[in-house]
């Protein structure tokens, strides 16, 4: 959903982002979390939970560090009281 009349998404932009080696390596370790859990019956495939990183480090893949959240509850930001992110890693 664009977030202004008019907004278009730069494609490219993005895709220089996600490819940097810091990028590849958050990836990685998210899913190396990911697949712990698995292997621990915790979450499954396509069970729409996400593996969330309790402090917001996603290179920290010590397992008490991981938790298990919906979507929207993992991939929302608490917010100050002038809208600015508390959480600003990643």
């Amino acid at each position: 959903m664009p977030s202004s009349p008019g907004y278009k998404r730069d494609y490219k932009q993005e895709g220089k982002y996600e490819s940097t080696p810091t990028q590849k390596k958050k990836r990685a370790s998210r899913g190396r979390a990911r697949y712990a859990l698995i292997k621990k019956g915790k979450v499954r495939l396509g069970d729409g939970m996400d593996v969330a990183h309790s402090n917001g480090n996603a290179l920290d893949n010590s397992p008490s560090n991981w938790k298990v959240e919906t979507p929207a509850k993992n991939r929302s930001y608490p917010r100050t009281s002038k809208a600015g992110k508390k959480n600003k890693t990643d």
